[in-house]
């Protein structure tokens, strides 16, 4: 990639512990940009050394945001390309940048993901949890009341649920979701992702808490906590089809009931089929 001619910003996504995870065209854009616009210039030097990547290099963290996008925002105006980075991973999940990137589109400033390693979307896909449907919610209150209160405020939550969390205060979040969600509510605890003592393991939210507990050793590093779902409204939608393939079964036969069954609630007729034939033989 040559020179870049016109102000663009690009998010660029980095490593989350290992470094062999940079993108080709990532490195590309951080080589070539006119600067590194970074979380913790310190952090990210170890990364951008390692790529012998020496381009200038400016804080932008959660304490000097405001300021700073409008530092930026004059620099990507006058012509300058700037390049966005976090500590790790994905840059505005979870940390700062939502304020140069609505700034940037408000004055008509090409914005161009360069997408790369997410701590989120990594834990998922090995969770062995539903991931056709998810809530990322992010970090949780530090204090108990308030972190109890948003976990309760989930308690209906249908889909996958993602959150980031403090070693630090892991314990303390496992003990108050298994009160939340119930002991027996599949959880997974992935920690420390893409390093050398990654974890990812799947347990009953009890277990789970259990086996954190009683090894120091995992609570430790970066953490990620996704929970299964609530299964009431799979349970609700279940209860509808009996009551109507009920009804319907006192006068009409298996296949007719299934099939008016499956379009009237709009679920696969083999499940209402299968359905009506356990409550034929009950």
């Amino acid at each position: 990639m040559t020179k870049l001619e016109t102000a663009s910003l690009y998010i660029v996504a980095t490593p989350i512990g290992n470094l062999s995870d940079l993108s080709a065209r990532a490195i590309e854009v951080l080589q070539t940009v006119d600067v590194i616009a970074a979380e913790d210039t310190r952090h990210s030097g170890h990364l951008l050394q390692h790529y012998a990547i020496s381009t200038p290099k400016i804080s932008l963290h959660e304490h000097n945001e405001q300021q700073r996008s409008e530092v930026l925002l004059a620099r990507l105006q006058q012509g300058e390309s700037i390049a966005l980075i976090s500590d790790a991973g994905t840059p505005l999940i979870s940390d700062p940048g939502y304020r140069l990137v609505s700034l940037a589109r408000e004055h008509h400033i090409k914005v161009v993901p360069i997408p790369g390693c997410c701590a989120l979307v990594a834990a998922l896909s090995a969770s062995g949890l539903a991931s056709d449907r998810f809530s990322f919610e992010g970090f949780l209150p530090p204090k108990q009341g308030a972190r109890k209160q948003a976990l309760e405020a989930l308690a209906a939550e249908s889909r996958t649920m993602i959150f980031y969390e403090s070693p630090r205060r892991l314990q303390a979040t496992l003990s108050d979701m298994q009160l939340v969600f119930g002991a027996d509510r599949a959880a997974c605890l992935a920690r420390e992702l893409t390093k050398l003592h990654e974890i990812i393991m799947t347990k009953p939210l009890a277990e789970l808490q259990a086996w954190v507990s009683n090894d120091s050793n995992q609570q430790r590093g970066e953490c990620v906590i996704l929970v299964e779902g609530c299964h009431q409204q799979q349970d609700a939608d279940e209860a509808e089809v009996n009551r109507v393939l009920s009804l319907l079964l006192i006068d009409l036969p298996v296949k007719r009931a299934a099939a008016i069954t499956a379009e009237l609630l709009s679920v696969s007729k083999n499940k209402a089929y299968e359905q009506a034939l356990k409550l034929q033989h009950k």
